[in-house]
């Protein structure tokens, strides 16, 4: 695996260095995705415990934007366990599938080409 997969110099994409130092510094964007992750988290739950205050017409956007910040801190995780795990475009995660499959015995899927 190249230190700069699917991106061009510091794209910060999916894949690329995420820093936008360009090539050969080396890939840490999981480490941004889990503090983004970590961040989220702490937000949601000092929102979640400081609980109702202020006027009740706004509790459905208070609860939202809690329920919301859960979600993102969960997916920001994912991306970073992705990231960490090697998987950067749509194509690993597809082999990784492949290989799944390949492992329990099962036959490959057809693919519509």
């Amino acid at each position: 695996m190249e230190e700069n997969e699917g991106g061009g110099a510091g794209s910060g994409g999916v894949g690329g260095t995420g820093t936008g130092t360009g090539p050969g510094i080396g890939t840490y964007s999981h480490i941004w995705w889990a503090l983004a992750s970590a961040a989220q988290l702490g937000w949601a739950i000092s929102s979640f415990k400081r609980g109702h205050a202020g006027d009740s017409h706004f509790m459905p956007f208070k609860a939202f934007s809690v329920a919301s910040l859960f979600v993102g801190a969960t997916a920001a995780a994912a991306v970073s366990v992705l990231h960490v795990s090697g998987i950067h475009k749509v194509e690993d995660l597809l082999e990784v599938g492949a290989n799944i499959r390949t492992g329990l015995g099962v036959r490959p899927r057809a693919r519509d080409e």
